[in-house]
């Protein structure tokens, strides 16, 4: 453990059948989640699947219709019982920082532990230090409408981790600001959450922020966890296509399973045959979708058949490109071959647009689904 890092506080949090409902529309639908003890989960989904709804019941700001939730071993939520969320021993950041206009940084942040009736010396150490801790002692006296935007995301996350909470919940917080800024306090929440030793459930839709963020991810689809795993596991082993198109494609595929080789599924994509992984068993001669990744994806000039036919695969196409862009670090491209387009391919050059070129696939980067339903995205000819 570093010097930097506190003995764990956090307790692991359970939920069983939760559900939700406003109105008709059903909000959760019967979600059992685990949440690691002392480690960063992220929840992430798009816009109505659930996730702030999951956040707030948790917090204790609504109430679940069905279900139940556990901390550590303590029943917090079943039926009538429900214990209120200020004895929850949780926190919270929110997406518009939630601050008092009329007190001071320091009196924002003494207000989270108000209730724990310390002594004023000691009440008075907790603050300063949750504000050194996020580089901010020198504004202790400021009002929040002298805070920039950043300023006030760091009182916010002060007032979080200033009582040595259980467990720290985000919503969104970075959602309202300027992308260098957004990954700045991106590591600070990481960091500072974690040496607190709390638990830390955060939402997000965005894809980026969960992977830079998470000890372990849950995926969010229309009230439903979709798949609970690390990074790594949900980008390499995508349970369902939702999980997969939501966590980054270039584009997809419709074709046929011909069988294995070489340790891969097998794909003929019309006159073409792709190797890739799957997450599911497939059945022979199903169709399927083939998903591609943008890391699975190169270009490649294209090269004189019958000076060098080795240097052509069966899984390389020839494809045009359609439109480039500059992202600092090289060129996102989007390639049209025909099969349907791809996007995002990346290269260290720019190729111009209109040039002829070759389309290389890694099917290490490629994912295969049993084509049960149109799948958005699906470049079916």
């Amino acid at each position: 453990m570093s010097a930097l890092e506190r003995e764990p506080v956090g307790e692991g949090i359970r939920l069983r059948g939760v559900s939700k409902t406003y109105g008709t529309v059903p909000a959760l639908r019967g979600v059992d989640l685990d949440i690691a003890a002392s480690r960063f989960t992220v929840l992430l989904g798009p816009s109505g699947s659930g996730k702030t709804t999951l956040l707030r019941g948790i917090a204790g700001i609504e109430r679940f219709d069905t279900g139940s939730i556990h901390f550590g071993a303590q029943l917090i939520s079943e039926g009538s019982q429900n214990v209120p969320s200020e004895r929850r021993g949780l926190s919270m950041v929110f997406q518009d920082y939630a601050l008092w206009p009329h007190m001071t940084v320091r009196q924002n942040v003494a207000y989270a532990i108000r209730r724990r009736r310390l002594g004023s010396a000691d009440a008075a150490t907790q603050v300063s230090g949750a504000l050194e801790r996020v580089g901010l002692e020198a504004k202790a006296g400021a009002f929040p409408h002298e805070l920039s935007g950043g300023q006030q995301q760091r009182v916010a996350l002060a007032r979080a981790i200033v009582g040595d909470p259980r467990l720290v919940l985000f919503d969104e917080p970075l959602s309202n600001l300027d992308a260098d800024l957004r990954e700045r306090l991106r590591v600070e929440i990481a960091t500072l959450t974690r040496a607190s030793g709390a638990t830390a459930l955060y939402i997000t839709h965005d894809q980026a922020e969960a992977f830079a963020l998470a000890d372990q991810i849950g995926i969010l689809n229309q009230g439903r966890i979709e798949q609970l795993g690390t990074p790594e596991e949900i980008y390499r082993a995508p349970a369902t296509p939702f999980v997969a198109q939501f966590t980054g494609l270039a584009g997809s595929f419709a074709g046929i399973y011909v069988g294995d080789r070489d340790g891969y599924s097998q794909v003929r994509v019309g006159d073409h045959q792709f190797l890739c992984t799957n997450s599911t068993a497939l059945a022979a001669h199903v169709k399927v979708d083939l998903l591609v990744r943008p890391t699975a994806s190169r270009l490649l000039p294209i090269p004189d058949r019958w000076s060098h036919p080795e240097s052509v695969s069966s899984g390389d196409i020839e494809a045009t490109i359609i439109d480039v862009a500059y992202r600092g670090r090289g060129y996102d491209h989007v390639v049209d071959c025909a099969y349907g387009r791809l996007v995002s391919i990346f290269d260290a050059r720019a190729w111009p647009r209109g040039t002829r070129c070759l389309l290389r696939i890694d099917p290490d980067g490629c994912l295969a689904f049993p084509r049960l339903m149109h799948q958005s995205g699906s470049n079916e000819r």
